[in-house]
């Protein structure tokens, strides 16, 4: 075959079909059939922008708790409304009680009160000067604070007392065989001496019971001891009272009688005596004691047996 031959492919090379097509060219147009654009200068390099890494969650304020330099996240606490508690925690204190015994609770507190409240207005409006309230219902208050709350100034008076004052009793006792039997004196005001004698805590009753009783008849009695005005019997009823109740504490009845009895009567005297002056006073007083004898009292029946328990 000729190399000229129209058929031959060695002058002309391998068909054009058959060979790949040449990289484009920028600006050059792929296609006759598409429209020519035109050169555009380059314009400056786009920011590289690239997908970093996602921020991670800020906590809030509430969340934050400071130690130190570092803070660390804690979970909030949820805020439960007044008087709730999270499932599972204890109840403590009144909150503890069902609502029936809740109710009792500030029931009871709000007597309390209460009675706080008088007691301080009664006493105020007795040791208050004369006024309104006192002229028109001095008698309610004087019955509140008589006898066992009396206020009294003795302590700070130009002249405070300078006499050692005891209160003792003695009584006649019945006993099983019908005989009646009359006790040694009880030196009441010793017993209760002894008892705050080294006492650091001692108990109004030892402090002031007796003795406020004794002061309380004294106010109320002429010195033939006869009662002055209405609140005379009163002192009288209370000072019996308390000796009754004294005697049946020291058992008196079964050591007058060596068993069983029953207080009929009883006696009171008090034993009073000045206290010494100072070595370096040049006061002279007697030390010789005095005796003041009430005369017998006949005890009620309700009181025989120990007192109104």
């Amino acid at each position: 075959m000729d190399v000229y031959d129209e058929g031959s492919n060695a002058r002309h090379g391998p068909d054009a079909s058959s060979r790949p097509a040449p990289p484009a060219q920028r600006g050059a147009p792929t296609d006759s059939a598409e429209q020519a654009e035109p050169d555009v200068p380059p314009g400056p390099p786009e920011p590289d922008v690239r997908p970093g890494p996602e921020p991670a969650p800020v906590a809030s304020h509430a969340q934050i708790q400071l130690v130190g330099s570092h803070a660390r996240p804690e979970p909030v606490a949820s805020l439960a409304p007044p008087g709730s508690y999270p499932p599972g925690e204890p109840r403590t204190g009144i909150a503890a009680l069902s609502l029936r015994y809740q109710v009792g609770v500030a029931l009871a507190l709000a007597v309390v009160a209460i009675g706080v409240c008088v007691h301080i207005g009664m006493t105020f409006l007795h040791v208050a000067p004369a006024n309104t309230v006192t002229r028109a219902h001095g008698e309610a208050v004087d019955d509140w604070i008589y006898p066992e709350f009396e206020q009294n100034w003795k302590l700070f008076a130009p002249n405070p007392l300078q006499q050692n004052i005891s209160i003792q009793v003695r009584a006649g006792v019945r006993g099983p065989d019908g005989m009646t039997l009359t006790t040694g004196w009880y030196d009441l005001s010793a017993e209760d001496g002894r008892a705050i004698d080294g006492n650091l805590l001692p108990s109004h009753t030892q402090q002031n019971e007796l003795r406020r009783a004794w002061d309380f008849f004294v106010a109320t009695h002429d010195s033939e001891n006869r009662p002055v005005g209405l609140r005379g019997s009163l002192s009288e009823s209370y000072l019996r009272r308390i000796m009754v109740l004294r005697l049946d504490r020291d058992d008196a009845v079964r050591a007058a009688t060596g068993s069983s009895g029953v207080i009929e009567r009883v006696q009171v005297r008090s034993r009073t005596s000045n206290v010494p002056p100072p070595e370096w006073s040049r006061e002279k007083v007697s030390t010789t004691p005095s005796y003041r004898e009430l005369p017998w009292w006949r005890v009620p029946q309700d009181e025989a047996r120990g007192g109104v328990r």
